[in-house]
C-alpha cells in the first residue's frame, strides 16, 4: 500500500481515452463517479497514440476542441489534461501516472478510472504491475453482471480490493474499487458509424459537439456529400 495521504490533499480522478468523439456516455459515467467517491477533480486525458487500439479518426486538435465544448459550463470538477497530446510516442498510462505523481507528490491520492472490459485486458498493458503503486484503480462494472477475471487479476483483486470509496482518500494509491454503474448504451464507434451512414447522432452527444463535427466534416469519407441535417 502507498503512503497515507494528507487531509488537505484530495483525490484526483484520471480518465483516459481517445474521446473520438466525446459523448453522453463518457460524461454521465464521470458524473456518477464524482457522486460515488470523494473526488475533488476528474481529469479527461485524451490519448495521442493509444497503444491498444487504432489511431483515432479525428485529429488531436479536433478531439481536444470537442472535449472543451462538451465540458464548458458543465461540472467544474471535470477538466482536461493535455499531457498525452504533447508527448511523442505511445500514450502509455504508466508514463502519464508517473508525470502526474511527480507533479502532485507522493501523498496525493490518484485514481485511474477503467471500464470493466479495459480491466479484463489489464495484463496486456505496458508494465501493468507498476500501475497500482502509482494510483488506485476504479473499475466500472455493471450491476448484476458477473465477471470472471483472469487469474492474475483475480489475485490482484484479492490483495487490493476495497468496498469503501472513502479508502481512496486514506492512501495515495494501491486500492481497487469495483464501482457498479449502469452505463448509457452509447459508443464513440457507434457515433462514427452513424455519421458514415448518414444517420442522425442527435441526443448522443451535445449539440455543440455535433455542430463542430458538422462544420469540420469529421468522420465522413472525403468524397461524401456534406449534409448537416443528417447529423
Amino acid at each position: 500500500m502507498a503512503a497515507e495521504s494528507r487531509p488537505d490533499q484530495k483525490l484526483i480522478g484520471i480518465f483516459g481515452g481517445t474521446f473520438d468523439p466525446i459523448h453522453f456516455g463518457h460524461l454521465r459515467m464521470a458524473e456518477e463517479v464524482l457522486e460515488a467517491t470523494p473526488m475533488e477533480e476528474l481529469r479527461f486525458i485524451p490519448a495521442r497514440h493509444p497503444p491498444h487500439r487504432s489511431t483515432p479518426s479525428a485529429t488531436p486538435d479536433d478531439r481536444t476542441r470537442m472535449l472543451e465544448l462538451a465540458l464548458h459550463d458543465g461540472n467544474p470538477k471535470l477538466v482536461i489534461d493535455r499531457r498525452e497530446l504533447l508527448r511523442s510516442g505511445p500514450s502509455y498510462t504508466l508514463d502519464t501516472l508517473r508525470d502526474i505523481r511527480n507533479e502532485t507528490g507522493q501523498n496525493r491520492p490518484l485514481a485511474l478510472i477503467l471500464g470493466c472490459d479495459a480491466f479484463q485486458g489489464f495484463e496486456g498493458w505496458h508494465r501493468w504491475r507498476e500501475i497500482p503503486d502509482l494510483a488506485h484503480l476504479i473499475v466500472i462494472t455493471r450491476p448484476g453482471y458477473a465477471v470472471e477475471w483472469p487469474s492474475a487479476l483475480d489475485r490482484l483483486l484479492m490483495e487490493r480490493e476495497t468496498r469503501e470509496p472513502l479508502d481512496l482518500e486514506k492512501w495515495a494509491a494501491g486500492c481497487i474499487l469495483l464501482l457498479n454503474l449502469t452505463p448509457l448504451a452509447i459508443s464513440a464507434s457507434g457515433i462514427r458509424e452513424r455519421i458514415r451512414e448518414g444517420r442522425s447522432i442527435r441526443y448522443l452527444t451535445q449539440s455543440v459537439v455535433i455542430d463542430w463535427i458538422n462544420r469540420n466534416k469529421l468522420y465522413r469519407h472525403p468524397e461524401d456529400p456534406f449534409d448537416p441535417q443528417k447529423a
